[in-house]
């Protein structure tokens, strides 16, 4: 689809929503893709952090992403290699308790199936987190998905937010350490060097 990068971020449908947040806060949709990407990363949506920052993963949570699959901030941010697009292109804001915001559902549904049909060189999926999970493969429990990982591979890896809320999670599953990360970066590295 022509223009889908400038429409998204010409998009305010979540305007009012994002105003009646603890936050307060204005859109501001963080695209990053480009048509020839070979890799997706489906996360969930931009923290405060991103939102600041107008670039994806630019926090801890990138930091360890960035490690689990092998790669630096230069391959990272190669929009023509790898096309990191949310379930919400905007921070959803925080609660009154100081809580993330879901992704509003709107985003999505305006936006994912335009974004998906022009990305026409996709070898691998990586699905971040629940709402990604759900939405591409119809799993509702991370832990499920993530062990199950073989059932989808090599289209589609599944992952775990990298976000610091999970190290609990991560230290009592040793074997995604263990057994996934080494094939998910051999993957990665596959497809980056394929012709």
């Amino acid at each position: 689809m022509d223009g889908i990068s400038e429409k998204i971020s010409a998009c305010r449908i979540c305007a009012e929503r994002f105003a009646l947040t603890a936050t307060r806060h204005h859109p501001r949709p963080v695209v990053w893709f480009e048509p020839s990407a070979r890799i997706l990363i489906a996360g969930q949506a931009p923290g405060a952090r991103v939102h600041a920052a107008g670039r994806p993963f630019a926090d801890p949570s990138g930091d360890r992403l960035r490690d689990w699959l092998g790669i630096g901030p230069d391959v990272f941010y190669d929009k023509s290699l790898i096309a990191i697009v949310p379930m919400a292109f905007c921070f959803p804001g925080y609660d009154a308790k100081g809580s993330d915001l879901p992704p509003p559902k709107v985003c999505a549904e305006t936006w994912r199936a335009p974004v998906i049909d022009s990305l026409k060189d996709l070898r691998l999926t990586i699905l971040i987190g629940g709402y990604a999970q759900r939405w591409h493969i119809g799993t509702r429990n991370v832990t499920q998905a993530v062990q199950s990982w073989r059932d989808h591979f090599p289209s589609v890896i599944p992952l775990p937010h990298p976000s610091w809320r999970n190290t609990a999670w991560l230290k009592k599953n040793p074997w995604f350490t263990d057994e996934l990360l080494p094939v998910l970066r051999t993957r990665v590295k596959e497809v980056l060097d394929a012709d």
